[in-house]
């Protein structure tokens, strides 16, 4: 089963994990298909599950996907072989998303994920979004007080839009990981540096929606020659785009969400697919989704 560090925590997880997300939003599947889903990942080998306490359908339900994940994880007897990452930062208003990086707001989210995951430390906490209104550093600091406290083990930050926030951070604490969205139609992260930047900081990259969400599955299914690698490789074209992520870094982790158990089944199976160079490339040039 091929592995990957998330970089400088001696912490190594499958190179592809389960984005958790799709099992408690708007459109959620049944709980008891949720459960096959992450027993489906867990079957494949997987090990490497990411949530947020906001992957639910309102404030109301705040802290869903985390509890559910557990729920699984307990009835299966596999808590303590799985990583578990999840993130604070955000509300969900009317089910809406929200932005909150008060200190005080990410300090009750964060003890709150404790008590939903049944855990004294969360091995990795990332920031969700940097809020305009206070800025980096104030959240941050927050969050490096947890992690002296011992309530989370290692920071990283989501959906980061420029290097300058990433080296921002990296001035006053350790940063493991950025987590953004990232695909064969969405390489913004490619052109802007951060992968690269990333890469020579020693920080996991984990591209979320890595087979572009619904827009990215229309692109996928019209692609040309996304179906002509498909039937060169003997796989999907989903797994296509995950084995083009995977080889463009071993700092690369992908988390593509799943509804289906056989959705997650098929994408564990890109860990087996070695692109070619020159296929590789041709993904490169696919154009943006626009």
């Amino acid at each position: 089963m091929s592995q990957r560090e998330i970089n400088g925590t001696g912490i190594r997880v499958t190179a592809i994990g389960l984005g958790a997300m799709p099992l408690s939003i708007q459109g959620r599947p049944s709980e008891e298909q949720a459960f096959q889903v992450i027993e489906a990942f867990l079957a494949a080998g997987g090990n490497f599950i990411d949530t947020a306490n906001v992957y639910c359908l309102d404030d109301s339900d705040i802290g869903h996907n985390e509890r559910l994940i557990v729920k699984v994880l307990d009835q299966l007897g596999k808590r303590d072989q799985v990583v578990i990452a999840t993130k604070g930062g955000l509300k969900r208003p009317g089910g809406e998303w929200v932005v909150d990086g008060d200190p005080k707001f990410l300090r009750r989210s964060c003890e709150q994920s404790l008590r939903d995951l049944k855990t004294d430390c969360i091995e990795l906490y990332q920031l969700h979004a940097v809020d305009p209104n206070f800025g980096l550093l104030p959240s941050l600091e927050e969050l490096i007080k947890l992690r002296d406290e011992g309530k989370i083990r290692h920071i990283g930050l989501s959906n980061v839009v420029h290097v300058d926030i990433i080296q921002a951070a990296l001035d006053h604490t350790p940063i493991v990981s950025v987590q953004n969205r990232c695909n064969p139609f969405e390489k913004q992260d490619f052109a802007n540096g951060i992968i690269d930047f990333c890469r020579l900081k020693g920080i996991t990259y984990i591209p979320h929606s890595p087979v572009g969400g619904h827009y990215g599955h229309v692109r996928l299914g019209h692609s040309e020659l996304m179906g002509r690698l498909a039937e060169k490789y003997g796989a999907s074209r989903y797994c296509i785009a995950l084995a083009w992520l995977l080889a463009k870094g071993e700092h690369i982790i992908p988390i593509p969400g799943a509804s289906k158990p056989t959705s997650i089944a098929d994408s564990m199976r890109a860990m087996n697919i070695r692109l070619d160079p020159e296929d590789i490339h041709a993904i490169d040039t696919l154009p943006e989704l626009r």
